[in-house]
């Protein structure tokens, strides 16, 4: 996996929540990235989201971003700003730069204050490590209840220049759309305008973090940060510049699908069209409506085809359609249309296509032209279990 030119990785053991593993982790700049971020919509927003949102508007270039996983630093008031703000200060003595060149990332338990007396031992390991670490060691350092690190890379010639993307996140549980509980990190070294790059990443985000769903729930520290290091320089045209656009997008669906994957208990991936609806917005009421809804959820994990669940969710949406107009597909199969069930025995039609572990369930609605995904995963034991006993 070849990672973008002008970065370098470091990790440390800081002992936040986690023991004997890494949970400090470090993307560096030395000669500073362009920076673009999107964050969570929660009215409730972490002090490093809160830090992170005044460093990009104040900055033309980012030299660092700082991430820990274990606590969130989150509804810890002026405190945890501070504490924030601190651990910046610390970083930036030790690299010899400004603090407000340091995005900070925090994931973890609500409400916990950190420890500062920990933090300055983990950030001079981090010094100490800086350049000594893969990437994937970072993917790792920065999982939460995740059960695998989730990384993705791409190559493109532009202007007859390679030029590298690097994508890496976190996220397993409290994923909605509408951004989720996750942490998304986007690397390249194209020369990029910075309005242009802040663009992209926003279309991006939409058609991939936006669109997914384990549990319906979204967090206070929802972070999506991308840094482009200007090493590789060309006059870029405007098809160069759809390319590179569609490879961020490429990175940041791929991520989101890894997470649905991963995410906490889920045994299965389905993805859901809205199609025909007469607004966007009521394309992406129903799909958010039947994504979050534990009965169909639960009858996607029991490998149930429980057609009902979906129909009764999608008439619960506020959305505007016909109900006799409505068409319903577990992959190519019809099973409900024109108000009525379309198959006399849907278990022997479907119980083949039940056990895989990623499906596709559309919805034609027959009102318009608008369109909307989502991808959601199914509600199992193990996702009680998990979050029963979380802060344990």
């Amino acid at each position: 996996m070849k990672v973008p030119k002008g970065f370098l990785f470091s990790t440390a053991q800081g002992s936040f929540k986690y023991q004997d593993r890494d949970d400090l982790a470090l993307i560096y700049a030395p000669e500073g990235a362009v920076p673009a971020g999107v964050f969570t919509q929660n009215v409730f927003q972490a002090a490093p989201v809160l830090v992170a949102k005044k460093h990009i508007s104040q900055c033309n270039l980012i030299n660092a971003i700082l991430i820990n996983a274990g606590q969130a630093n989150a509804c810890t008031g002026e405190k945890g700003i501070q504490d924030c703000e601190e651990t910046l200060r610390l970083l930036s003595k030790t690299l010899e730069i400004s603090p407000e060149f340091i995005l900070p990332a925090s994931t973890g338990v609500i409400g916990e204050f950190f420890d500062l007396k920990k933090w300055e031992k983990a950030i001079l390991e981090l010094r100490e490590n800086l350049g000594k670490v893969d990437v994937g060691k970072v993917a790792r350092a920065i999982m939460t209840t995740d059960k695998y690190p989730k990384l993705v890379s791409k190559c493109l010639t532009l202007d007859n220049k390679e030029v590298h993307l690097l994508g890496l996140a976190k996220g397993a549980g409290m994923i909605a759309p509408n951004m989720a509980t996750m942490l998304g990190f986007i690397l390249c070294d194209a020369e990029v305008d910075r309005s242009w790059w802040q663009s992209c990443l926003v279309e991006a985000v939409e058609t991939s973090f936006n669109r997914i769903c384990v549990d319906g729930d979204t967090s206070t520290n929802d972070t999506v940060l991308a840094l482009s290091s200007g090493k590789v320089k060309g006059s870029f045209c405007e098809d160069d510049l759809y390319r590179l656009k569609k490879a961020v997008k490429e990175i940041c669906f791929e991520l989101a699908r890894l997470i649905v994957q991963d995410g906490e208990g889920a045994s299965k991936i389905i993805k859901l069209t809205i199609k025909k609806a007469k607004t966007r917005q009521d394309a992406r009421n129903i799909a958010t409506t039947i994504a979050t809804s534990p009965l169909v959820k639960t009858a996607f994990f029991g490998e149930d085809p429980n057609w009902g669940r979906i129909v009764a969710a999608l008439g619960r949406s506020n959305a505007s359609f016909d109900p006799q107009k409505i068409r319903l597909f577990f992959g190519d199969i019809e099973v409900f249309g024109c108000g009525v069930a379309k198959l006399e025995d849907i278990d022997v039609w479907l119980q083949g296509y039940m056990q895989k572990k990623e499906l596709d369930l559309v919805i034609d609605l027959g009102a318009g032209e608008e369109e909307y995904f989502i991808l959601f995963s199914d509600l199992t034991f193990d996702y009680v279990k998990l979050n029963g006993s979380y802060r344990s």
